[in-house]
C-alpha cells in the first residue's frame, strides 16, 4: 500500500495500486490493525512475566505492567486535542511510531530498568493511539453508519485480550521473551506505511491553545489512582505509598473536574457529558467493563494457580468467549436499526450476567469444556450488548467534538477496567496467594466464587441502567430517524 494514493471523483474513495477503495473502510482496516496490536500488548506480556524476573534477575517485574498501563492512563487524556491540534493523521503516525520503537527498545532491553523504562515509552504512544483512532474512524463515517464502526471496533477490543494469552505462550515456549515485543515490529511498519499513503490530514480550529493545568492533572491523577488500585490488592490497602498514592490521586481528579468546567478549551471536555446519550452510554459501558475485564482476571487466576494449567492452555479455554463476540456482534449490526439499542443492551447484558452466575458452580472437578461453553455463551450475549452501546455512545457527537470525545471514553474505560480488576485482586487476596498456590483450596475456591458473584451483580446493574437509562431516540442519527 505504498504506492501512489490518488482521489477519485468521487469523494470517500481512493485508488491505492491501481484499485478503488472506499476511503471509510481503508481507515477501518488501518485503526484495526494498529489499536489490535495495541491492546495485545497489555495481555501478552502477562505470560513472560515469571521468565522475565528470571533472566533479568530482578523481582520488580510487575511494574513491566504497571509502568505500561500508568503510562497509558497519563496519555489518553492529551490526545484529543493533539489530534485536533496537530491533526489526526500525524497524531496517528506519530502515536504508531513511539509504539513501534517503544516494542522495538523492549526485545533489546538488558536490564529490569531499562524494559520498564521502554514499557513506559510504548504505553505513551499506545495510549494515544486508542483515542486518535476512535476519532478519525468515527469521523470517515457518517451517523448513520456509527453501528458499522461499533462493529470494526469490537474485533481489536474483544479479540486481542483473548489472543494475548495463547500468543504470548507460543512466543515465551518456542523464541523466548524478547519476541512478544519484537513480533509488533513488522505488523506496525506495515500498518504505518499504510496510514502514510492512505489517511487524509483533519484539523480542528477550536482546538484552542495547551491546557497545562489539565494534563497535570488529569495525568498525574490517572497515573496515581490506577497506581493505587494496582498496588492495594498486592501490598494492603492501608500501606503508605496505597494511601498516599490514592488519595494525591483522587484529590488531583477532583481538582481536575473543577478546574476543566471553568476553561474555555479543557483538555477533556466534561460537559461533553451533558449528552444524555453520551453519558448513559459511558455509564452502561464503564459498568460492564469492571465486570468483564473482572472477570477474565478472575478465570485463569483459578486455572493456572487452582486448577494447574499453564497459561497458554488457559487461554485456549477462555478463548471461545471471543468467537461468541465476533458472532453476535455481526448480528447485533444487522438487526440494529430494527430492534433498537436499548432492547439489544439490555437482552445482551441481562444474558451475560446469567451466564456468569452460572461460573459460580465451578469446582476442582468442572470440565474444561464446561467453561469453554459458559465463556462462548458469555461472548455470544455480550456481543449484542458491546456494539449498540458504542454506537449510543458516538450517535449525537459532532465531528468537532470527536476528538475530546474519544479521550474522554478511552479513559473512562481504562479506569473502570482497573477498577473491576482492583476489586477482584482484593476480594481473592483475602482468600488465597494471588501469585502462588493457594495455602487452603477450599478457602481459595470460595473466594473465586465469591469474585464471580460480584462480577455478576455489577452486570446486573449494567443491566438495570441500560434499561433505564439509555434512550432510543438519543441514538437517532444512527437508527437513520
Amino acid at each position: 500500500m505504498g504506492g501512489p494514493v490518488t482521489e477519485t471523483l468521487v469523494r470517500d474513495e481512493v485508488t491505492v495500486l491501481g484499485r478503488t477503495f472506499e476511503y471509510k473502510w481503508l481507515v477501518a482496516t488501518i485503526y484495526v490493525g494498529a489499536v489490535f496490536l495495541d491492546i495485545l500488548d497489555i495481555t501478552i506480556v502477562n505470560v513472560a512475566l515469571p521468565q522475565l524476573g528470571k533472566q533479568l534477575n530482578s523481582d520488580a517485574v510487575e511494574w513491566v505492567v504497571v509502568g505500561y498501563t500508568l503510562a497509558l492512563a497519563a496519555s489518553i487524556p492529551l490526545a484529543g486535542w493533539w489530534s485536533d491540534k496537530v491533526g489526526t493523521k500525524k497524531a496517528f503516525l506519530v502515536s504508531l511510531a513511539l509504539f513501534t520503537l517503544g516494542s522495538l527498545a523492549c526485545g533489546f532491553a538488558n536490564s529490569m530498568g531499562m524494559l520498564i523504562a521502554f514499557r513506559v515509552f510504548q504505553g505513551v504512544g499506545g495510549g494515544m493511539l486508542t483515542p486518535v483512532g476512535l476519532s478519525m474512524l468515527y469521523r470517515a463515517f457518517p451517523p448513520a453508519e456509527r453501528i458499522r464502526v461499533a462493529v470494526v471496533i469490537t474485533v481489536p477490543t474483544l479479540l486481542a485480550p483473548a489472543l494475548g494469552p495463547i500468543l504470548g505462550g507460543l512466543l515465551v515456549t518456542h523464541v523466548g521473551w524478547r519476541w512478544i515485543f519484537w513480533v509488533n515490529f513488522p505488523i506496525c511498519t506495515v500498518v504505518f506505511i499504510a496510514a502514510v499513503a492512505v489517511l487524509r490530514e483533519h484539523r480542528e480550529s477550536s482546538a484552542g491553545r495547551f491546557d497545562l493545568p489539565g494534563f497535570i492533572l488529569s495525568g498525574g491523577g490517572l497515573a496515581l489512582s490506577l497506581y493505587a488500585l494496582s498496588e492495594g490488592p498486592r501490598s494492603g490497602w492501608t500501606a503508605t505509598p496505597t494511601l498516599l498514592a490514592g488519595t494525591i490521586g483522587v484529590l488531583m481528579l477532583i481538582a481536575f473536574v473543577y478546574t476543566e468546567l471553568r476553561v474555555e478549551h479543557p483538555m477533556l471536555d466534561l460537559r461533553l457529558l451533558k449528552n444524555r446519550g453520551f453519558r448513559s452510554a459511558n455509564i452502561v459501558m464503564n459498568v460492564s467493563m469492571a465486570s468483564f475485564f473482572g472477570l477474565l482476571f478472575v478465570l485463569p487466576l483459578y486455572l493456572q494457580n487452582y486448577r494447574g494449567i499453564s497459561a497458554q492452555a488457559s487461554g485456549l479455554i477462555t478463548f471461545p468467549q471471543a468467537l461468541g463476540v465476533m458472532i453476535t456482534s455481526q448480528i447485533a449490526g444487522r438487526i440494529y436499526r430494527r430492534v433498537g439499542p436499548r432492547k439489544l443492551i439490555t437482552v445482551g447484558f441481562g444474558a451475560a450476567a446469567v451466564v456468569i452466575l452460572a461460573f459460580v458452580t465451578i469446582g476442582p472437578n468442572t470440565s474444561f469444556w464446561e467453561i469453554r461453553g459458559l465463556m462462548f455463551a458469555r461472548g455470544l450475549s455480550m456481543g449484542l450488548a458491546f456494539t449498540p452501546i458504542q454506537a449510543v455512545a458516538y450517535s449525537s457527537i459532532s465531528p468537532s467534538d470527536m476528538g475530546r470525545a474519544s479521550s474522554i471514553f478511552s479513559t473512562l474505560r481504562q479506569v473502570s477496567i482497573s477498577v473491576g480488576v482492583a476489586v477482584m485482586s482484593t476480594l481473592l487476596a483475602a482468600f488465597t496467594n494471588l501469585v502462588g498456590k493457594p495455602v487452603d483450596p477450599e478457602r481459595a475456591l470460595h473466594g473465586y466464587r465469591v469474585s464471580i458473584l460480584v462480577s455478576t451483580v455489577l452486570l446486573v446493574i449494567a443491566t438495570s441502567c441500560a434499561w433505564w437509562m439509555v434512550k432510543d431516540e438519543d441514538a437517532a442519527a444512527t437508527l437513520g430517524k
